[in-house]
This record gives C-alpha cells, structure tokens and sequence, in this order.
C-alpha cells in the first residue's frame, strides 16, 4: 500500500487535457476469454479501490464490500463488459446524473498505447477545430464552424479558414444522431460548407475533402507583439499543456522578453487543458518574483491522505520555479497582472493557472465562464504498482483514467466546478469572429481596451441566427479536458 502511494507522488508530471483518436485496437475484446475478462474487471476494482478520488463514497469499492473471494468474483462476473463495470463503480449518483454529476471525467480505454500517444499531444487529426450547435429551428439538426485550424495539418492546405460554417458531412446533415460517426469514426470526410443568409443556413456548394494524418499539435499557436501607445503587449495563444513543448514555451517567454513587453495577454479560450507542472512553469514565466511559494496543492482519497507523511504532503504542493525540468533558467516577465482570456473550453491546467496566480497577483479575466474543472486522474495499468507498466499484465492492453485528486491553490481555494467568472465578460460567436491575434478580434480588442484604458471597439451586430452550443472537437473526445498524472511508465 505504501509503495503505491510512494509511486503516486514520486513518479509523475500532473496534466490536464488531450484528444483521442481512432486506431482500432491492437487487442480484440471478442477473442478474450472468460478468465481474461475476469482478470480485467479485478484490475479495474483494484485500482478504483485504491486510488479513486470518491473511493469512500462509492459502496461497491469498500474495502468490507464482499465476504469472499467467490462474493468478489460473482459481482464482476454480473458485468458483461469491463467498461459497464468501470461505469457503475463511479461516483455519479442518479439523482444528480448527468448534468450535474459529480464525476464526469473519468475513462476508460481498451489500449494504453493509444492513450500514451494522446496525453503527449499525438493524434489522428484532419486540422480543424470546431464547434458544434444546435441550428435552432426545433430540431436535432447541428452546424458546425471552425475555430482554428492547427498547422501542417492536411486542413491548413486546403480552403477552409476560422469562421467557415458547415452543416453536411460526406452529403449527410449533421444531427445529434450521427455527428460522432461522421467526425469521428472515418479517416477522411467532406465539409458542405454553409453561410447565414436572413437568419437561415444556406449551403454555398462548396465542399472541402479532409483526410486525418498523425499529427503533433504546438500549443503555442501565435506569440506576437501589439504595440498600443505607451504599452506593449504580449498576446500568447496557448492551447494545451504539454510537457513536450516547455522548453518551447520558455522561448516564446524569451521572445517577449527580449520584445519588452510591458503586459501580457494570455489566450486560453480554446486549452482544454495539459500536465500541471506545465501550468506552474507558465504561471512562473509570467511572475518570477514568488520562486519557492506554493503555486498549487492537491488532495487525494482519504484512503491515501492517511498514508502519507510529511515527506508525501510536502510532495503534493506545486511551487514556483525559475528553471524547467532539465535546468533552463526561465524567461520571466515578472508581471504583477495579467490578463486571460477564456470561454466555455477553457479547463483543467488552464484553470489552475488562473486560479493558482490569484492569490498573487491581478488576475483580469475576459471573455466565458470556464468548465470549472478542479479534479485531476492518472493512468492506472494492470500491474503490481497500478502507475507503471513494470511487470503489466500481458493479457490484455486495459488502462484508467480515473480521477484520484482535487487541486487548490495555495489559499486551498479549489470550489470552483461552476466556472471561474470572467472579470469582463464577452461572448465568442461565430457571427462575430475576428482574426486570431488580430488587435480588432473582439476579445483581444477587449483586453486591449483594459490595458490602454482604451474605449473598446464596437461588436458588429449579430446576425441573427441563434445557435445554440452542442460539442466540441475538444470536448468529443476523451482527452479534450482531461487532468492526468503522468506517470514513470518504464
């Protein structure tokens, strides 16, 4: 038990976020046999049972819960698929279920390999991303529009830009029915693309043919300089944490440096998420002056928290930093404001970059209310230690990731699953789309106006059509706002 809780805060970088993809697993669940389902599903109890957040509030992961081993394996054998299992035993009580659930994070997945490529940025992707909505007119029917479009992908060689609205995919419209088999499920598809015309929908005949490559996403989508009078400004638009790109990150924080900015806008509107630590070398880049102090603290089940002694508690604070992970002295603004914009995606390690600098320094937040995201998991492997794959069990390929902590900042604030409200608020929509790091895009425009006291530009008048938000790409998938702890899987 020790050992497992030594593995828990010794071999790991925390994260939030990443998308998935759709490689048919290497493993077929239909050739396994009883005895390996069975072997899966007390894997999945085990590791539910020993690291899940809300283990002591689920009845059927108590430690007393059955009389025998024969009891045990009679109530995994009353589940026909491992996933059933996985589902039941979470904290998501039916009189809150599903909007107001108190998990609605954790997964499953059938092939950690899969997994492993998706929380370091890895995906199959055609380069668009986009959001779905109801087109409003009383039934299922949706519309989609891009948000951005991620470079070197097979999208950023074709005609489709930010703003493009389609509403048919491969000649079928879009439902609530049908939108994850024709985006989701098929290695190449075709857009119809649509405008508004008198608050309808109209297909302009255009299509645009899109085919998924295995792609590595840059967050670091635009890092520039906006000269305003007496200011400037740095506007970063960072949008995933992933460890990979740290050292990336410090040199755009290099770059502004250099610049000398004299503030910062950081654009997390469309950041799901990404490796905690990764938020702590932001909130460091951004600050400088707190190296040492506590950035974030998290919380584990009760089960574990009794385990610890004052060598684990110390080893669940985040503190401030001036190097990265390989010894980099950061590039630190030493600001004491910054400005964020955010939306309705915006979670997890973005989340906690807001609510991690609060406590220090001013913090203006413009644009949505984000998720409200304040719970983190980490892969959970059939194996002796539960967090690496030392010794996995080689029947099949079964990983979790199931939530197993709460994170607060150093105030040990972290009540915040309703959203952290924007201190400007200003809705995104599609109607009213600028350029992305364009100084007039309106939520850019917004922070601008605060930072130069500015009178901020007037919005163009909305269109009309309403459309209602549905999904996301991000959100479509399992990784999309995730907040994991990486393990040492060797």
């Amino acid at each position: 038990m020790k050992n497992i809780l030594r593995s828990l805060f010794y071999f790991f970088l925390i994260a939030f976020s990443l998308q998935s993809c759709d490689d048919k697993d290497d493993v077929d669940k239909e050739t396994y046999n009883a005895a390996t389902a069975l072997e899966i599903k007390d894997f999945i109890w085990r590791g539910l049972n020993e690291a899940y957040l809300w283990q002591a509030d689920v009845p059927n992961l108590a430690d007393n819960r059955f009389a025998s081993q024969e009891d045990f394996n009679s109530f995994l054998k009353g589940y026909s698929e491992p996933e059933d299992l996985f589902e039941d035993l979470l904290n998501k009580p039916e009189s809150k279920y599903p909007n107001d659930a108190i998990d609605r994070f954790s997964w499953i997945v059938e092939d950690y390999t899969v997994l492993e490529q998706e929380l370091s940025g890895i995906t199959k992707n055609s380069g668009i991303d986009f959001k779905l909505s109801y087109i409003g007119d009383g039934s299922d029917n949706l519309a989609g529009y891009v948000r951005y479009i991620i470079p070197n992908s097979d999208a950023s060689k074709k005609d489709i830009k930010r703003g493009d609205l389609f509403t048919k995919v491969n000649g079928t419209q879009l439902t609530v029915s049908n939108y994850e088999k024709l985006l989701l499920k098929s290695n190449s598809y075709t857009l119809s693309l649509a405008v508004i015309n008198n608050n309808t929908l109209v297909l302009t005949g255009k299509s645009v043919k899109l085919t998924k490559t295995t792609l590595e996403e840059n967050p670091i989508l635009i890092n520039k300089i906006i000269s305003s009078g007496s200011h400037k400004i740095g506007y970063l638009m960072y949008n995933g944490f992933y460890n990979e790109y740290d050292n990336a990150l410090n040199q755009a924080f290099a770059e502004l440096k250099s610049g000398g900015v004299t503030d910062l806008v950081l654009d997390l509107r469309y950041n799901g998420g990404g490796v905690v630590h990764s938020s702590t070398l932001l909130a460091s880049m951004i600050t400088g002056q707190f190296k040492g102090q506590v950035f974030s603290q998290r919380q584990y089940n009760p089960k574990q928290m009794a385990l610890m002694d004052d060598e684990d508690l110390e080893s669940l604070k985040e503190r401030f930093t001036d190097k990265t992970n390989s010894g980099t002295a950061l590039n630190s603004l030493n600001l004491n404001t910054v400005y964020i914009i955010t939306t309705d995606n915006t979670a997890s390690a973005s989340e906690l970059v807001i609510n991690g600098l609060k406590p220090y320094v001013n913090v203006v937040q413009i644009g949505g209310t984000t998720v409200g995201k304040n719970v983190g998991s980490n892969t959970i492997y059939d194996s002796p230690s539960l967090l690496s794959k030392a010794q996995i069990n080689p029947a099949h390929k079964y990983a979790m990731q199931p939530l197993t902590f709460k994170i607060t900042n150093k105030d040990n604030f972290g009540d915040y699953t309703g959203g952290l409200a924007p201190t400007f608020a200003l809705e995104e929509k599609v109607s009213t789309y600028g350029i992305l790091g364009d100084p007039s895009e309106p939520l850019l425009n917004l922070a601008i106006s605060k930072i130069t006291g500015s009178t901020a530009k007037r919005i163009q008048a909305d269109k009309g059509l309403n459309l209602p938000y549905f999904t996301d790409s991000k959100s479509m998938r399992r990784f999309g706002k995730e907040m994991y702890i990486e393990n040492n899987t060797k």
